[in-house]
This record gives C-alpha cells, structure tokens and sequence, in this order.
C-alpha cells in the first residue's frame, strides 16, 4: 500500500483506535490486514510468493480491490505453491482466465507463471526467497513512511526483472516490500507504527 501521506480529514475508527488513512473503515477484511498483516515480517516462502503474485495484479488496480478477490486467488493458484504454478501450461491458464472471481488479465495471469519459475530459481540459488529478499537490508526492517520509491525498491525491482519477472516495478516492489514488513511504513499517528522495532 505504498501510499503518500497527505493531510485528510481524520477519519473516525468505530473501535476508536487510530489507523492509516488508507484503510477503509467500511471494509472490515480491509480493517484485518491493515491491523494483522501489513507491515508484519514475513519469512515464510509461500506467503512471500502469494504477497508477490498478488502485488503483480495489482498494478494499475487498488489493493482492496485484489485483497477482496484474495480467498478466490488462493483457490485458483492452489494456495500459491510456487513449485506448483511454475508448471502451469495453457490449458491451466485458459481455466484461470474463464474463472470470474479472478482479475483475468492475460498479460498478468502469464506473469504469473513467469514469476513462479524465476522464484524457484532464486529458492534454488539462495536457498529460500527469504533469505534472498532479506538480505536487500541485512535482515533489518527500515522505517520509511510517504514514500512510493526508493533506492532499494529500484535496486530489488532491477534485480528482480533481470531475472526474467514481469510486473515488478519500483513502486510495485515498494509496496511489496511494505506489505512484507521490510519496511515499516504506517503512518506515524497510527497506533501500528509503534509496535515495530523498526529503524
């Protein structure tokens, strides 16, 4: 959710707490993974890999719009084993592309594919995509808010391409690395900023 921080209108939580002003508080599974997941170190491959393809389809789209169609994704790409959706032919993606709770982008459901195959290849090589993302900030969660950008997320996101990915862009990574919890980017009046050790 690699959102600016601008100045609005305080938004008013029915519980009272103070949060991001990119949650919406009309949305409740919005509300959980702003309150549960965004922002929380991630370590496990697989979630990693749902994180990343999830992020690829939400270029051009907003979060929410993919965080609502999330169960229908995990349900498609078989809870997003990436050893399992690197193998996918076009008989699998033509299925994918006639699944309507699905963004059925044909550019980014290939990508899809694409993208599982270069992370298995990272998993081979550095032995998890943990250990390979992590090692971008040597295991240390950066603290960075009203950004979009950044060196790093231009490095990652150059490295990520040169690896044959598609739909990673800098502002794309950015978010991604958000969501992951390399970096801690909730805003400072919200009540989760301050729960991260994060310099």
């Amino acid at each position: 959710m690699a959102e600016p921080e601008t100045k609005r209108e305080e938004l008013r939580w029915p519980d009272g707490r103070h949060r991001c002003r990119w949650a919406n508080p009309k949305n409740p599974l919005y509300v959980r993974y702003h309150d549960e997941e965004w922002g929380v170190p991630l370590h496990d491959d697989q979630k990693l890999f749902e994180l990343l393809i999830l992020e690829n389809f939400q270029a051009g789209l907003s979060w929410e719009c993919v965080l609502n169609k999330r169960e229908a994704f995990r349900r498609a790409f078989e809870g997003f084993d990436p050893a399992r959706v690197s193998t996918y032919g076009e008989d699998k993606l033509e299925s994918l592309r006639s699944d309507a709770g699905l963004i059925r982008n044909r550019l980014k459901l290939r990508a899809a594919v694409t993208n599982a195959r270069a992370f298995c290849a990272i998993q081979r090589e550095w032995g998890s995509f943990d250990r390979y993302l992590w090692h971008w900030t040597d295991g240390r969660i950066l603290r960075e808010t009203g950004l979009v950008s950044s060196p790093l997320s231009d490095a990652i996101s150059a490295d990520l391409k040169r690896r044959g990915m598609k739909f990673v862009g800098t502002v794309i990574v950015y978010s991604y690395l958000q969501a992951a919890g390399l970096l801690q980017s909730h805003e400072r009046d919200c009540e989760w900023a301050h729960a991260s050790n994060a310099k």
